[in-house]
């Protein structure tokens, strides 16, 4: 390293000229002697401490690699928003009482560097999760805890500070600047904090992290949209195995991607979520609007001061033959058909419908707006949107996000969901059904109604169960044949370069290439096959040579929707 500062050491943030411009950059190797190849003079180092050291670094490269991005891009993430010169603050109360279900795991924990990675199978994990916390963070080391979005963050925070105090730190994307540095200056040494933050703090903490806990594992919004299009399981997953620290996720519906990795699964006694009644729209004697009568009846018999939530979990997609009221779906493989017969997976086409031969076809669900109607035409003012205040609220998925407990949870018609041409739709339909089923009141009686034109899938059976064991593992059977991840792997890239394909092609080598399928003015490939570790690196330069041509590309490693 030519002109180097002295105490310069990998992980230092320093300045770099670069033509008129002094840059930052990142330091990622420490050598005495002459470089084998020009390297760019440091002229200062910024900060008082490294956002990443040589056994983070290990981990760093690994997501470079894995999500096809450069290295200069993930180490950005390691960074806090201003330089990081605050002292962090020594901790020496000690930490108040969190005994709980999960404390003999927590204290397992402690001196034992990393172990296999846990699965608290459960839908209210902080109560279990602040039990295994607190042997860690009494022992002087450092928690993160992620959340799917920034209101379930600020709640998480709220739950631990009532045993943790000021230990706890908010880190999300709507703290400012100073704040979220402060927190990561406590999360850079080892003072026994716990940062509360979003995806975005998967790759904080460089030294002193004793745990990382992942509220609600399945939420796709742990999956970043830009590059490197991390997903915060996977980057924890890597993590502790190379830095060593122990790893809990939690949920009410483990992703196949978790339970294939090999993890412990904890299950608490008793149902993971409420009742769910599955009522049968072909049974209906008449149709009513989008609303069926037992839904209405349900609705009607909790009386004027009941709390209600009417789940719209996707707008419209499935139709049913309006003589024999069967639900349209494939005969080959089982995606919806659209009103006109088209599988939208397949593209094989039934214009009559295959049970009656009728050639009439009704929408099934529909959008807020008109669910919200015809509600409204049984129950007047009582119907309204989520932030209403009616006593009878309609909304999506969305909206389960801070939901206050309801009586009745009622979700109209998730069969377009459930038959969505996507190899993951039943999975994530039974995660969205059972997170609304949650919603319901924690007290006797509470329950959850679902009315469907598929009572017999298995969707429906595990929901009914409230266990979703049995349903993962048919599914990481299913996925053992078809070859989708986590069996095997995909990734989507996206580019508006018209000569991508023989590139491409050349990188990807005897793996399948498919496409290019128009997204906007973009093309979208897909590249899929058993291991794709060596095409990453080969896609690497594939990539950076489309983008020195002027070329667009977005990859999409490990995408979650095709």
């Amino acid at each position: 390293m030519p002109d180097a500062l002295p105490g310069i050491s990998v992980g230092d943030i320093v300045r770099v000229p670069l033509g008129s411009r002094r840059v930052r950059g990142y330091v990622i190797d420490v050598a005495d002697g002459t470089p084998e190849r020009s390297l760019r003079p440091i002229t200062a180092r910024s900060g008082n401490r490294g956002v990443f050291d040589a056994t983070m670094l290990r981990s760093l490269r690994w997501v470079a690699t894995h999500y096809v991005a450069p290295l200069s891009t993930v180490l950005a993430r390691c960074a806090p928003p201003n330089l990081p010169r605050r002292k962090p603050r020594v901790h020496d109360d000690a930490v108040g009482d969190a005994a709980g279900a999960l404390t003999g795991w927590g204290q397992r924990q402690v001196g034992r560097g990393r172990t296999r990675p846990a699965y608290l199978l459960t839908g209210d994990p902080l109560p279990s999760a602040t039990s295994a916390i607190a042997p860690v963070v009494g022992a002087g080391k450092n928690v993160i805890v992620t959340a799917p979005t920034v209101v379930e963050a600020h709640a998480a925070a709220d739950v631990l500070r009532i045993v943790f105090g000021d230990r706890v730190l908010l880190a999300t994307s709507e703290e400012s600047p100073a704040i979220r540095t402060t927190a990561w200056s406590q999360m850079a040494s080892g003072t026994g904090s716990i940062v509360v933050g979003t995806r975005e703090v998967a790759f904080w903490g460089v030294d002193g992290v004793g745990l990382a806990v992942v509220l609600d594992e399945g939420r796709r919004a742990y999956k970043s949209p830009q590059t490197p299009t991390f997903n915060v399981r996977d980057v924890f997953r890597r993590r502790s195995t190379i830095e060593r620290f122990s790893l809990l996720l939690t949920g009410p519906v483990p992703t196949s991607e978790a339970l294939s990795g090999g993890v412990e699964v904890i299950e608490s006694a008793g149902r993971v979520w409420p009742l769910v009644e599955v009522v049968d729209r072909s049974e209906e004697a008449r149709a009513f609007g989008s609303v069926g009568d037992p839904a209405r009846n349900a609705i009607t018999a909790l009386g004027d001061t009941a709390r209600v939530f009417v789940l719209v979990p996707w707008r419209g997609g499935s139709f049913r033959c309006s003589r024999c009221r069967e639900l349209r779906k494939c005969p080959d493989c089982d995606a919806m058909l659209e009103r006109a017969g088209t599988c939208a997976r397949c593209g094989r086409s039934f214009p009559k419908c295959l049970a009656c031969g009728g050639g009439r076809f009704e929408a099934l669900g529909g959008g807020v707006s008109r669910i919200g109607d015809d509600l409204g035409r049984i129950f007047g003012n009582d119907v309204g949107a989520p932030d209403s205040g009616r006593r009878i609220v309609v909304g999506t998925a969305r909206d389960l996000v801070g939901l206050t407990p309801v009586d009745l949870v009622v979700v109209i018609d998730p069969d377009a969901g459930i038959l969505a041409p996507n190899y993951r739709a039943d999975e994530d339909a039974l995660r969205l059904l059972a997170r609304a089923a949650l919603a319901a009141r924690p007290s006797r009686g509470r329950r959850a109604l679902v009315q469907t034109s598929l009572p017999d899938h298995r969707v429906l059976d595990a929901l009914r169960s409230g266990n979703p064991m049995d349903f993962m593992d048919e599914t990481l059977r299913r996925r053992e044949t078809s070859g989708f991840p986590p069996v095997g792997d995909l990734i989507a890239l996206e580019t508006d370069a018209t000569d991508a394909g023989p590139i491409l092609a050349e990188a990807v080598g005897e793996v399948s290439l498919l496409g290019p399928a128009k997204e906007g003015d973009r093309d979208r490939w897909l590249i899929q096959g058993r291991d794709l570790s060596a095409v990453r690196l080969r896609l690497r330069s594939a990539v950076q040579h489309l983008r020195d041509g002027g070329a667009r590309v977005r990859v999409d490693a490990d995408p979650v929707e095709l």
